[in-house]
């Protein structure tokens, strides 16, 4: 790899540090600049941080968007209420604030499963936004419609309603769906080879969403989704 392709790589790599950063950044702030709730904020941040497998595609090497993803896995540790180092949360208030309401690992668990994704997945960016997608853009709808519009309620593991599990059924689909519009141009597949896989794996994330605890959807779901994605795809 010449100094001129790593230049490039790091760059990028510096670039989407910037992005995680400013989005924890905003979501800090939301509640007082757009008066809106810190569970709004928290799913903003889940939201706009799913976006990261857009950029995976212009990577050159697979070791990079590893680089991206895992280091946030001590970040959101060191905030957690789990961290040896007390201090570490002072530092960076904004990412606390935006946690402290949900599951206390629940950010870890996000940043594992986008650095196992990426560790066998890189090559190709769309598996990664079979797993990531769902638990970003679905799990965000499925919260925020089965807050306001819940009606019809259930308990399998953690309290969830009828109208959150279509939510998240619908834009997980909506959301990988549109994903595979533009990854299609970068891999040269055809996105009506993938519409049953993607239909199969935002099923398996809606599933999956309803039975797991709470915050530790943000391993399953990136799981059950992709391999579901993976299997019906016929393979990697």
């Amino acid at each position: 790899m010449s100094s001129e392709e790593i230049l490039g790589n790091v760059l990028l790599m510096l670039l989407c540090y910037v992005y995680v950063l400013f989005i924890i950044f905003v979501s800090s702030r939301m509640d007082k600049l757009l008066h809106i709730s810190r569970k709004v904020s928290r799913k903003f941040l889940h939201a706009m941080i799913g976006n990261l497998p857009f950029i995976i595609p212009f990577f050159t090497s697979n070791i990079y968007p590893i680089l991206v993803a895992a280091p946030f896995i001590l970040v959101t540790f060191f905030v957690s209420p789990y961290s040896p180092f007390r201090n570490t949360g002072k530092r960076l208030t904004g990412l606390v604030y935006i946690t402290e309401e949900g599951h206390h690992l629940g950010l870890v668990f996000y940043a594992v499963s986008y650095t196992f994704l990426a560790l066998f997945f890189a090559s190709k960016a769309y598996i990664i936004a079979a797993g990531i997608l769902p638990m970003a853009y679905g799990d965000a709808a499925a919260s925020i419609v089965g807050e306001r519009y819940g009606r019809r309620r259930y308990k399998l593991v953690a309290d969830k309603s009828l109208e959150g599990s279509a939510a998240m059924f619908f834009v997980s689909f909506f959301s990988f769906t549109v994903s595979l519009l533009f990854f299609s141009v970068l891999y040269s597949f055809s996105i009506f080879d993938k519409i049953i896989p993607a239909l199969a794996a935002a099923t398996v994330a809606a599933l999956v969403e309803g039975f797991s605890p709470r915050g530790f959807d943000n391993l399953t779901v990136p799981a059950f989704s992709a391999l579901t994605f993976i299997l019906l795809d016929g393979g990697i």
